[in-house]
């Protein structure tokens, strides 16, 4: 049964390629027969971009100095230099596991509204609790300017706290915690209920990890903010992983976040998202979102942050909320819940680069895996959410000379072209569907008649629809042929219309982070039980 998977999968990318391939060449021919390719510079830009196609050249200049930097490595091994020295953490920390109890604690009589009111007791001199505060090791104070003054630290010896923070997550809670007990030991994760209705804590607590509980809703960064202070994490790890309640982490994610970390130069890690794909958990909408959202992730991990997260670059606008890493001394300077913004990773991101606390770093070794909106309107709900929390970062940022700044005008630039020029093509391909839709009837109207030929002239219904159609299923095409899904091909019809919901709140939310506040509470989209 594997073979045959195995050989049916491959036969599918193969397909995929021969069809992308296929309705490339095709679509050139049309464009350049078209008026001598008329707008098919405009359909190939709204397609792929500039900033991607930049970003992809970056990438791979990184690629060949990551593969200089590691045979260098391997040379100075070879000529005797010393090698990493393996600690025996692991073992102790084997050893304290049989010493510790953890217990959850009941609300405290009295009280004070919106305070903490479960936590977990932890044994006197345990990692997070305050008699446990340690000054973490590769730890480092920023100089002048913020560059890091510390040397490497070695990988094995720095230690990692895990925060949950959930809200009403009892469906996936378990799955989440599950994962991470795989990595860290029980008392290094930290779960904070932001005031759940459900049995978030109770599922966490179960399972023996720290509980806090928030009697009110601070929402997610304001639960962040409450669990690293009631515990003191950063200053008692080297750092802290802020981990989804809906998110699983790779067994790998762990020493690639370490390895990264052992680089007094790098702030922050993110994580590298991968879209579960369980296609018979979901309805059709949600195996299209799923689909959709896993070829929009692997274009901007491997074709833009790849490149913008080279140690020369550190450009990178976003560490994704989802699974990230941060280093404790960083965490420590950083405005993680501002009033007014609806998200907090845009925020956090931002805060590195602004103070200049270090480099952002982001490898593909530091997997997770996270599960999609599963209806339209959680989606709609979750892309308005992340769209307006980046325009109210921006709103609070400002602007500053940087190349981080550099990259992001132009970033920022393309996005509202592409957006703007993608609904308005859009508009003029219903424009001129409506004669035959209507029968002609609104050839009736003089201005209309006039308007059709005018546009007709110049970009014919064929060419719009083609034009902008083609390029982006061939990327679906490619898609399919890295996943070697085949289903990808079918649901990839419907990416164009998905892509038109992101422009139009793109667009949508830009006022409205001038208007409206939030107070980051949040709402839980509907959830699939079980592990991802």
């Amino acid at each position: 049964m594997r073979t045959a998977r195995f050989i049916g999968s491959w036969a599918a990318g193969l397909i995929a390629l021969t069809l992308a391939v296929t309705l490339f060449v095709q679509w050139l021919q049309f464009a350049l027969a078209a008026a001598g390719g008329g707008p098919a510079p405009l359909f190939l830009w709204m397609a792929f971009g500039v900033n991607l196609l930049v970003w992809s050249a970056v990438g791979v200049l990184r690629l060949g100095d990551d593969a200089a930097r590691g045979v260098a490595a391997r040379r100075a091994l070879r000529r005797g230099r010393p090698g990493r020295r393996r600690s025996a953490l692991g073992a102790t920390e084997n050893r304290r596991e049989e010493q510790r109890v953890l217990v959850r604690a009941r609300p405290a009589e009295g009280a004070a509204d919106g305070g903490a009111a479960a936590g977990s007791g932890l044994a006197e001199g345990s990692p997070g609790g305050p008699a446990g505060a340690v000054e973490p090791a590769g730890a480092h104070t920023p100089g002048a300017g913020g560059t890091p003054t510390a040397t490497a630290a070695d990988p094995d010896r720095l230690t990692l706290a895990v925060i949950i923070p959930a809200h009403n997550e009892e469906p996936v809670i378990d799955g989440a915690i599950a994962s991470a007990l795989r990595l860290f030991n029980r008392w290094d994760i930290y779960v904070v209920s932001d005031s759940s209705r459900d049995a978030t804590a109770d599922i966490a607590a179960e399972t023996g990890v720290n509980v806090l509980e928030l009697l009110t809703n601070r929402g997610k960064a304001g639960a962040i903010e409450a669990v690293i202070e009631e515990f003191d994490l950063t200053g008692g790890y080297d750092g802290v992983v802020i981990l989804d309640a809906d998110t699983e982490l790779d067994e790998r994610y762990v020493e690639g976040a370490r390895r990264q970390l052992a680089d007094p130069s790098v702030a922050a890690v993110a994580g590298f998202v991968v879209a579960e794909w369980k296609p018979w958990e979901r309805t059709m909408v949600g195996r299209l979102i799923s689909a959709y959202r896993d070829r929009l992730y692997w274009m901007l991990q491997y074709l833009l942050r790849f490149g913008q997260t080279w140690r020369y670059t550190s450009t990178t606008f976003i560490v994704p909320g989802f699974a990230s890493a941060y280093r404790s001394s960083v965490l420590r300077r950083l405005d993680i819940n501002p009033k007014g913004l609806v998200i907090e990773d845009f925020n956090m991101t931002f805060d590195v680069h602004h103070k200049r606390l270090g480099r952002i770093s982001m490898r593909p070794d530091t997997k997770a895996y996270c599960q999609d909106p599963f209806t339209l309107g959680d989606y709609v709900k979750q892309v308005r959410r992340w769209t307006l929390g980046f325009w109210q970062t921006v709103r609070r940022h400002g602007v500053w000379p940087s190349l981080f700044w550099f990259a992001l005008f132009f970033y920022i630039l393309e996005v509202l072209l592409v957006a703007v020029t993608l609904i308005g093509t859009a508009l003029l391909a219903v424009f001129m569907v409506l004669p035959a839709v209507t029968g002609g009837a609104v050839l009736s109207a003089g201005w209309y008649a006039a308007a059709y030929g005018a546009v007709g002239a110049v970009l014919p219904l064929t060419a719009i629809a083609i034009g902008l159609f083609v390029p982006d299923y061939v990327l679906t095409c490619v898609m399919a042929t890295i996943r070697r899904r085949p289903s990808y091909l079918l649901y990839g019809l419907f990416f164009l219309p998905m892509r038109l919901i992101d422009s139009y709140l793109t667009l949508r939310t830009i006022p409205q982070a001038w208007t409206a506040s939030s107070d980051g509470r949040w709402k839980s989209p509907t959830r699939a039980a079980g592990r991802l």
